[in-house]
């Protein structure tokens, strides 16, 4: 789940090496929080949160193997 979030993340944004990914396990869910710079915040939420609906639906989908929740949070 952190790879897939994090070569989404990478192809948004200008400055990749500033991407940060930090996940939380937890009994039956895993939170991902998903750290950028502050100028490419608006790339990885995209109009009305478009992008992040996107890599929240994605992440879910890619969780359903495993029978995990994922909640992806842009911090």
């Amino acid at each position: 789940m952190k790879e897939l979030v994090e070569i989404l993340a990478k192809a948004l944004v200008d400055q990749p090496d500033k991407v940060e990914i930090t996940m939380v396990e937890k009994e039956k869910s895993v939170v991902i929080e998903l750290r950028v710079a502050p100028e490419d915040m608006g790339k990885v939420i995209g109009k009305q949160g478009r992008i992040a609906r996107a890599i929240r639906s994605v992440v879910k989908a890619a969780a359903t193997k495993q029978r995990k929740k994922v909640v992806v949070e842009i911090v």
